[in-house]
């Protein structure tokens, strides 16, 4: 099978265990084989795109109750919504590879690597929300990163520029804020929570990178200027403005230029 039908076939699994190891087979496949650029999109191929279990209940961004990490319930609650964050990365991976013809091999290759790492990190946080006494679909979760992707399903340049460089940027942003808290709660599964972060904040500067790499590269191909095409995009789809505190350093590493960096210090805004 094509490398990009068996990335489709992984995306419409709603098994998370079995989506994550059809994910990680198709990757290792790949790891060091050609994957062919020729178009293969056909007429209705998007059903069942994504697969997602029956739980968790998915519901609004603000109908999600906050809960305190100072409470074993609250910190399982904040696993599962950071788990509920990666199954949803896995499949925004997967979709990159399949939704878009006519993108060169190392894209393809780039974004497999990236379900790759996606499905690793939903597998360590998955294991210790079990260790907790808990498992995935106990709480609900919000659909805020799967709503852009539909919304860019027909532009991959406006999906390279607010998935990866503006939703999963955020978690640059978020996770040291995150750790903090759980250092406070000081308890083993809060620490080990801590060193899993760790992991995924790591590996998420590079994803981010990737999206930057390729947002600038698709700017280049339609002779568009990316410093000024991101908010006529982030307008355009009514993409979430971002918000103080911003991890600078992180976001550096990951690609934004000096420019960007630099209004993000000064007004908040990318």
């Amino acid at each position: 099978m094509h490398p990009r039908l068996s990335a489709l076939a992984a995306l419409r699994l709603t098994d998370p265990e079995q989506k994550v190891a059809a994910t990680r087979a198709t990757a290792a496949l790949v790891a060091t084989d050609s994957i062919a650029t020729n178009p293969l999109r056909t007429v209705g191929d998007d059903i069942g795109v994504p697969g997602r279990p029956e739980r968790p209940l998915r519901v609004a961004a603000t109908a999600v109750q906050k809960r305190s990490p100072f409470t074993p319930e609250g910190r399982a609650a904040l696993i599962h919504s950071i788990c509920h964050i990666e199954f949803n990365a896995v499949n925004l991976a997967l979709d990159a590879v399949w939704r878009y013809d006519g993108m060169p091999e190392a894209y393809y290759r780039d974004w497999l690597r990236v379900a790759d790492e996606e499905a690793q990190h939903f597998t360590l946080l998955h294991a210790h929300l079990q260790d907790m006494g808990w498992r995935y679909g106990d709480f609900p979760g919000h659909d805020g990163l799967w709503s852009m992707c539909e919304k860019t399903k027909d532009d991959v340049l406006a999906r390279m520029a607010l998935v990866p460089r503006t939703l999963e940027a955020r978690g640059l942003d978020a996770t040291p804020l995150i750790q903090a808290k759980l250092k406070r709660v000081n308890t083993p599964d809060a620490l080990r929570a801590v060193e899993i972060l760790d992991i995924i904040l790591r590996d998420e500067v590079g994803h981010v990178a990737i999206g930057n790499r390729w947002y600038r590269w698709l700017c280049e191909r339609a002779g568009r200027d990316p410093e000024t095409t991101y908010p006529e995009l982030v307008a355009r789809y009514e993409a979430p403005r971002l918000k103080p505190p911003f991890n600078l350093e992180a976001r550096g590493r990951a690609g934004f230029s000096a420019e960007e960096l630099r209004a993000l210090s000064a007004g908040g805004k990318d």
